[in-house]
């Protein structure tokens, strides 16, 4: 029999999984606080089970973590992992520390489904989804690196969870479910509802949903204020133009000044940064509880774009500010190892990509009209 991967294995799973073993329901809390409190990587490390308990446990199953296969530091202090999942691909994973969190900006898939043209990410082939194990995973590497084990009530080094890797994390919906509501439960790693946030280029069915049944901060990579330009700039907007895309923002559920949606914003020189797009950028998201976080462009080889200048960047957030609306212009980190947004990529999975044709990928039916 092939063992599965205990990790990321939804509790309802795991219940279903020990009754079929033999083993009490109340096993499951006691493995999940050991896994995600404890951050064991043993069972038999798990000494308030039974001998007999953790022989059928390492019958049935592994306790995998991602493999860091490159570890790299910036100047800034900022983190950056390259990590090679059972299958030999890999993926990118950013720790940014800050003064008062530390951010955890993890990827959703292997490569991306999007073309994005002022992305890194998106210049390499999608190679497949991530499963909830290697997207709880990410977490837990970052938990070991700062010896975070036991969970930690405060002052921890992961505070925050970015889903803005690599990957659209709405055409990977079901794993991402599972691993936010692992990365939420009380009982193990504990992360606020609140302080993780999914950031989409605006896959519109699934938004509602993600606000549903999730219940986590929303970031939209938005980027431009006319639908021709969104079409170059972020392609899936053919499909979900911005009216259907904002449409879906007025109504996600829970959204108020406390919850505000964050409407992200590259700013490309000459491209998108002039201050009639900004004075359009404020009409268009009338009505919305938001934040503008602006973006200075962060360069990548061959990359087709300029970062716009200070003096444009701030003549935009001014234009946004006295609008009402908060635009922090957020502080490039990890420029010099290509770690800052919009720089993510995996070369070691295009160098190999012909050798990776034949991996299904379980992509919503729409992604392949978009």
């Amino acid at each position: 029999m092939t063992k599965i991967n205990i990790i990321g294995q939804s509790r309802e799973a795991l219940t279903t999984q020990f009754k079929e073993m033999g083993l009490p329901a109340f096993r499951v809390q006691q493995v999940w606080n050991w896994l995600y409190h404890h951050g064991v990587r043993s069972f038999e490390l798990m000494n308030n089970i039974s001998a007999e308990g953790r022989s059928k446990l390492n019958d049935f199953y592994t306790i995998e973590r991602p493999a860091v296969a490159q570890a790299q530091s910036s100047v800034d202090g900022t983190q950056k992992w390259l990590l090679k999942f059972s299958d030999g691909q890999e993926a990118e994973t950013v720790h940014i520390p800050e003064v008062d969190r530390g951010t955890l900006c993890i990827s959703s898939q292997v490569g991306c489904t999007l073309t994005c043209s002022f992305c890194h990410t998106g210049t390499q082939m999608l190679v497949r989804n991530l499963t909830s194990a290697e997207i709880v995973g990410q977490v837990m590497v970052a938990r070991d690196v700062f010896h975070e084990w036991p969970t930690p009530i405060g002052n921890r080094h992961v505070s925050n969870v970015v889903l803005m890797g690599m990957g659209e994390p709405l055409y990977n919906y079901d794993n991402v479910a599972t691993a936010i509501k692992i990365l939420t439960d009380e009982k193990g790693l504990s992360l606020s509802k609140r302080k993780i946030t999914l950031s989409t280029s605006g896959i519109v069915p699934m938004i509602e949903r993600c606000g549903t049944e999730l219940g986590i901060s929303l970031a939209i990579s938005l980027h431009a204020v006319t639908d021709e330009l969104r079409n170059e700039l972020v392609p899936i907007n053919r499909k979900y133009p911005l009216k259907e895309l904002l449409e879906a923002c007025r109504n996600y559920p829970n959204v108020s000044n406390a919850r505000r949606i964050t409407f992200e914003y590259v700013m490309l020189k000459g491209v998108n940064d002039s201050v009639a797009e900004a004075k359009k950028l404020v009409q268009l998201i009338s009505g919305i509880p938001a934040k503008i976080n602006l973006i200075p462009f962060n360069p990548w080889p061959g990359s087709p774009y300029e970062c716009s200048t200070p003096q444009a960047i701030s003549a935009f957030a001014e234009v946004v500010y006295r609008a009402g609306y908060a635009s922090p212009v957020r502080t490039p980190r990890g420029r010099d190892i290509l770690a800052a947004c919009g720089q993510l990529k995996s070369e070691s999975v295009r160098a190999r990509k012909s050798k990776c044709s034949d991996i299904s990928l379980e992509i919503p039916v729409e992604t392949a009209a978009a």
